[in-house]
């Protein structure tokens, strides 16, 4: 098709092998890999690939989800309207809705390329900064940012949390719950860099029933399973035990990353999956595509806390006076450059817009670092690191600083509750806290609930923690890559206008807040 080195191949895919041969074929040849999920809308495909210009698209058809199949042929044809840019498509049919060549202009089926008669593959040799993949932001607070990455830094960097901080081996075999629009996705490919095999799952991991990773652990042999905060606290709320239903002997560790888990929720795992696997839990981001902190294969874990520093990144926390703090929740920041971190952003010439995004912060301080914008605190006993989520999420109320992570950890302790979320009501210069609750089955938020609620935060956490209003909702709303929205709740709730509902996986759970918008302001 004429790609040569630099040139963008963009992908609108589910977590299939085309996938994968896809990115693979393009980056072998020095060619730049972007990619969406398929379970994107148009609008959030065109807002992500309509800034970097691609010459090639990979599309399916669709993708299947709970056993039903969703045709997204006609996005395909919006996006390929709307990007000017792109010379050739190539059609992949996953869900059989006879997607044929021709019917797009200027493309052609997957499975004809795979007839040609093709030479051995060439591996085009490039400096170290060559352009690898052009990942996208959640694009909940605005357009997606696409930052470059550079093949060598990603590489070394993901061989390094793999090889060292996960202990991976070629006789490894391993899944992760992850979509091609998150990076996890990406970090899972390098497994194959160290001989490792690996198994794509694509669709609801928790369909037809909860066992369903359980099952391909079982069934494949998986030894590295990876998964989210959120998956294992919704098991943790209906009460199962994976060691009881399913043979788990092949399983030798847990990734866990998308929010921090409690030390609840570490507690689970070794109770009711395994008591001898490693849990390495980790947190970075699509910025670096990798981790800042994670798992040590050689170090005791602690329940709610990641091990310790990723290898090679002089990460610190430092309160609002740009001074380094130990035992005290305050900023995550690194303070020298790392090999993952972006070349650029695209269409950022003079770098402005990447400065503003990571080194802005602390400069009026005179400290240039990336500040990442996580509220964490490192353990001085330990070594280790609990984080509480976004710094943007954090509520100041009377001044105090809480982190909601700290509200999660407590509230969803509780049988009845699923799922929360907390934002802050701006009330003059000052903050309330609400509180919304997502019930488990069978269960409903009664006021006898809403007390205890606010004695176990005041017990466990602080006085400031506790809500001003407690309010039960249908549905929680989460970012692809299985973040908690908080963004958009305290947008509505502070009637904000919402920008891109497309960027997240449930953007109709959005419209309940909306209704009961009067009910908040009421209270």
């Amino acid at each position: 098709m004429g790609i040569a080195p630099g040139d963008h191949v963009a992908g609108y895919m589910p977590n299939i092998e085309e996938t994968v041969i896809a990115m693979l074929a393009a980056t072998s040849i020095g060619a730049v890999w972007a990619c969406c999920g398929a379970e994107l809308g148009s609008a959030a495909v065109l807002d992500r690939l309509g800034q970097v210009e691609p010459k090639v698209l990979f599309a399916a058809d669709g993708y299947i989800y709970k056993s039903k199949k969703f045709n997204i042929l006609p996005n395909v044809e919006k996006v390929v309207d709307g990007v000017p840019s792109l010379k050739k498509i190539v059609l992949t049919s996953h869900i059989g809705a006879q997607a044929k060549a021709g019917d797009l202009s200027s493309s052609v089926a997957f499975d004809d390329l795979t007839k040609s008669e093709l030479g051995e593959p060439r591996f085009e040799q490039l400096p170290p900064d060559h352009p690898v993949y052009i990942m996208f932001t959640s694009g909940t607070t605005g357009k997606p940012k696409c930052m470059v990455q550079g093949a060598a830094g990603v590489l070394v960097n993901q061989l390094k949390e793999t090889v060292l901080h996960a202990d991976l081996k070629k006789t490894d075999c391993v899944t992760y719950i992850a979509s091609p629009s998150w990076m996890m996705w990406n970090w899972l490919m390098s497994c194959l860099a160290a001989g490792a095999r690996i198994v794509l799952h694509d669709g609801n991991p928790l369909y037809p029933d909860w066992g369903a990773m359980w099952n391909i652990i079982q069934e494949d042999k998986i030894s590295i399973f990876g998964c989210s905060a959120s998956y294992i606290n919704y098991l943790r709320s209906i009460g199962v035990k994976p060691a009881s239903t399913y043979d788990l002997s092949s399983l030798r560790e847990i990734s866990q990353t998308g929010s921090p888990l409690s030390a609840d929720g570490f507690e689970w795992v070794y109770r009711e999956v395994k008591p001898n696997l490693h849990l390495n839990s980790i947190s970075g981001g699509t910025d670096i595509n990798g981790c800042f902190a994670g798992g040590v294969p050689t170090l005791p874990v602690y329940a709610g806390e990641l091990q310790g520093p990723g290898l090679g990144m002089k990460i610190n926390v430092y309160n609002e006076d740009a001074k380094p703090v130990v035992d005290i929740m305050g900023e995550l920041v690194c303070e020298a450059s790392a090999p993952s971190m972006p070349l650029r952003f695209w269409n950022d010439p003079e770098d402005l817009r990447y400065r503003e995004a990571y080194f802005e912060y602390y400069k009026p301080k005179g400290k240039n670092v990336w500040r990442h914008g996580d509220y964490v605190i490192i353990h001085s006993k330990t070594g280790g690191l609990t984080f509480y989520g976004r710094s943007d999420a954090v509520i100041k109320v009377s001044g105090v600083r809480v982190g909601t992570s700290e509200i999660y950890n407590v509230v969803e302790k509780m049988p009845e509750i699923a799922d929360s979320l907390a934002v802050g009501q701006n009330l003059g210069e000052d903050q309330r806290i609400i509180l919304f609750v997502k019930m488990a089955p069978r269960q409903r938020l009664s006021e006898d609930l809403k007390e205890r609620i606010r004695k176990a935060l005041r017990a466990e956490a602080s006085p400031k923690h506790v809500p001003s209003l407690i309010l039960e909702v249908p549905d929680i709303p989460y970012t692809l890559n299985m973040k908690k929205v908080e963004t958009a709740v305290a947008n509505i709730v502070n009637k904000r206008p919402v920008t891109n509902r497309d960027a997240l996986a449930n953007p109709e759970s959005l419209d309940f807040y909306a209704e009961i918008l009067p009910l908040i302001h009421s209270q």
